[in-house]
């Protein structure tokens, strides 16, 4: 039993047992669904999300140390440029859907295709066992799509919020942060607490979206080059040190997931309206699109991929970071008040969980990751017929 536990945290399935229960709670008693979503929504979604967001973050800090695979600034623009032009592709293909069709009321869902389901994604890489590189690729890829995505909500919902002290609490937590970096020895807890609560008032005050509250102290927090598995490390190792945020955070963060799943992903589907189709036209469609044009237009002007990552990788890590599911759930539930346009998001962010059968086809076409077994004698054989045909 222990061991089973384990490996569902280490690979993140408390995601999706998460989110099956949601669907199916939410189709057998939607009123108890609901009332318990609703609690619970503030709590995970605004708050405990920061810790999961800080984690990511110092994940990807790490990999751009000397010797991680983001190393050197040309190695760490290169999934930035990814992001942006995934998102720039996504959004483009989901206004030109709404624009052909009639639904002029899911012209203001865009943000929505912003949002990548980085459990799922981080979730696909471990399955398919790519290069190690590909994990703190995506992972950089995933907190700036979904930055964009909560900063553009947290714009528009916060409004209400908006105070003066804002911007001085932000400052205010940044400082803290750097004299607590100076203390020896570092006390995190202490510095979270402190610093932490400053930047999440001052986030919310500032009509920022406070799940990414924490992001900007973690430069400031206890750090270490890594092996570049994501909530993973060998016994003993920096990462399993107390004063380590993975240490400390990895359990908690998987509970925080498991109920950012129960809280979002449940969604009573009766029948696929059309408007529903605009999301996965932007997420599947537009976002790997995006994201291959603006890495091969970045590779042209000096970037690197990361080492191991091929153009057959990039592909199949375009698909990857295609599914929004429970953050693009999130994000509508953002966008939307309650009614039959949000439950079309919501069916739209749903459906494009199909993105994981895309990516995992597109790595046994191409032979990556584990399928490369396969695909050697598959190349010998096509390599054979042609010399035959010649």
């Amino acid at each position: 039993m222990n061991r089973v536990l384990r490996t569902a945290l280490e690979r993140s399935l408390l995601v999706p047992f998460g989110a099956a229960i949601a669907l199916v709670w939410a189709s057998v008693a939607a009123e108890s669904y609901f009332r318990f979503a609703s609690a619970l929504a503030f709590a995970v979604n605004d708050v405990a999300m920061a810790l999961f967001f800080a984690l990511i973050a110092q994940e990807v800090l790490e990999a751009t140390m000397p010797g991680g695979a983001l190393h050197t600034w040309r190695r760490t623009a290169l999934p930035i440029a990814a992001a942006l032009g995934g998102t720039v592709g996504a959004i483009a293909a989901y206004e030109a859907f709404v624009l052909a069709g009639d639904e002029p009321l899911l012209l203001a869902g865009w943000p929505i295709v912003c949002g990548i389901d980085g459990a799922i994604a981080y979730l696909l890489v471990q399955s398919l066992r790519g290069p190690a590189s590909a994990r703190p690729f995506v992972l950089l890829i995933v907190i700036v799509s979904n930055a964009i995505g909560l900063i553009v909500v947290g714009l528009h919902q916060q409004a209400a919020h908006l105070h003066e002290a804002g911007p001085l609490l932000i400052a205010g937590g940044i400082v803290i942060s750097v004299t607590s970096a100076q203390l020896t020895p570092r006390r995190m807890w202490a510095q979270l607490a402190v610093s932490g609560t400053l930047m999440w008032w001052g986030f919310w005050w500032s009509g920022l979206h406070p799940a990414l509250a924490l992001v900007p102290i973690v430069p400031f927090l206890p750090r270490s080059p890594r092996g570049l598995d994501f909530l993973t490390d060998s016994p003993g190792g920096p990462h399993d040190s107390a004063r380590h945020l993975e240490h400390e955070m990895r359990i908690p963060v998987q509970i925080i997931l498991l109920l950012f799943a129960l809280v979002n992903a449940g969604v009573v589907v009766r029948g696929v309206e059309p408007g529903a189709w605009a999301i996965p036209a932007g997420a599947l469609v537009g976002r790997p699109i995006g994201i291959l044009v603006a890495v091969g237009v970045s590779l042209l002007f000096g970037l690197r991929l990361p080492l191991g990552l091929g153009m057959r990788e990039l592909v199949v890590l375009a698909w990857t970071v295609s599914c929004s599911f429970t953050f693009g759930l999130f994000l509508a539930t953002a966008v939307y008040p309650t009614g039959p346009v949000l439950m079309e998001a919501k069916v739209g962010a749903l459906s494009t969980i199909a993105g994981a059968a895309i990516a995992t086809g597109a790595a046994w076409a191409l032979g990556v990751g584990r399928f490369a077994a396969f695909a050697a004698p598959r190349r010998r054989v096509e390599a054979h017929l042609k010399r035959g045909r010649a």
